[in-house]
């Protein structure tokens, strides 16, 4: 009897190519669609994974979990009315979409859950599990900083050896309906990535106009609300003169201060809410590389422990535009050791 394998469907191509590999390499493959979006945003996701299911001749069950994803809206909202800028995936993959499918697919037989994730997981000969990049340029590992060892061992990224154009051109030969769909959004709630009016549709703020101001405290003219301003901005700030930058944003005085490019570059980051992949804290400074965001290329540092779940990071260069509430995370070369919030 074949192995059972749940496959979490997304309605893209590259968790219909998850399904397709494991399924020519004999598994008895089974589709889990979560629906997390709120309304019928998920729907023609959800269509569209039950035509690959339909065509893979799989079944696909579709769990119902908006109320646990309103969460991470709620989380995502909050932290940019307190002047932050939120990772929402980062913060949903442990909770919710790994921890809500593992759980699901060991109570229904499932030799593991397999995702269309571009990463790797590896065992070393102890018994831990560790995260590393793809081969591939789409590699997703710094989604993934905050997975544990109880939810990497019953996980699978079948796609780690592959590239978008291998992914695309094996569904475009399955026939698969996806196999040209465009990649979905960084903030998959968001459809249009206008997070501003999404905010202000779920929560409503009230008009709480505040001060620019300089590095030095100068006031230089009137902010529309922080929430609409993030680290390193440069756009719809207004007319100073010259080029100018948010360099801060304070919640509590309502201020959004501005500057000089320069003036965005630190050699020194705090992070709270630390965590290592392995689930060991490290007792002695680290070198590693951190990126800052998901786009920022991995920056060589040295990490230091201040707290059982507080770290100083000290670069070898200065990086630009570290956002309080954005997510670091931390390397060894291509193994993904941990991350933190940046403070």
């Amino acid at each position: 009897m074949s192995k059972v394998c749940f496959v979490a469907l997304s309605g893209g191509v590259d968790s219909a190519a998850t399904a397709l590999v494991l399924k020519e390499q004999g598994y008895d493959v089974k589709g889990v669609i979560l629906r997390l979006k709120p309304g019928d945003l998920a729907d023609k996701d959800i269509e569209d994974a039950q035509k690959v299911a339909n065509h893979l001749n799989i079944p696909l069950t579709v769990l119902d979990r908006r109320d646990e994803f309103k969460k991470i809206t709620n989380y995502f909202c909050n932290e940019y009315l307190k002047g932050r800028t939120p990772n929402p995936c980062v913060v949903c993959n442990p909770t919710i979409k790994f921890g809500e499918l593992t759980k699901y697919a060991k109570e229904n037989g499932g030799e593991f859950l397999a995702t269309g994730h571009y990463a790797d997981i590896v065992e070393d000969e102890n018994g831990v599990f560790h995260i590393k990049k793809a081969d591939s340029r789409k590699d997703q590992s710094y989604f993934l900083c905050k997975l544990n060892q109880d939810i990497l061992k019953n996980v699978r990224f079948p796609l780690s050896k592959y590239s978008k154009e291998e992914v695309r051109e094996l569904a475009s030969q399955a026939g698969l309906n996806v196999a040209e769909k465009k990649d979905s959004q960084e903030v998959c709630f968001i459809p249009d990535d206008d997070y501003i009016s999404f905010i202000e549709k779920e929560k409503n703020p009230k008009e709480n106009f505040g001060n620019f101001i300089s590095s030095s405290g100068e006031v230089l003219g009137e902010h529309k609300g922080i929430y609409k301003y993030t680290i390193g901005q440069r756009k719809g700030l207004g007319a100073f003169g010259k080029p100018m930058y948010v360099l801060k944003l304070d919640y509590k005085n309502n201020t959004v201060t501005v500057g000089s490019n320069p003036e965005l570059f630190k050699d020194e980051i705090i992070c709270s809410d630390v965590s290592f992949v392995s689930g060991v804290l490290p007792k002695e400074d680290v070198k590693c590389e951190v990126k800052i965001r998901c786009a920022a290329r991995p920056a060589e540092a040295v990490l230091t422990m201040t707290s059982e779940n507080t770290c100083k990071i000290k670069f070898t260069e200065p990086q630009r535009a570290a956002a309080t509430g954005q997510t670091a995370v931390f390397y060894d070369e291509d193994v993904l050791l941990g991350g933190g919030t940046i403070e």
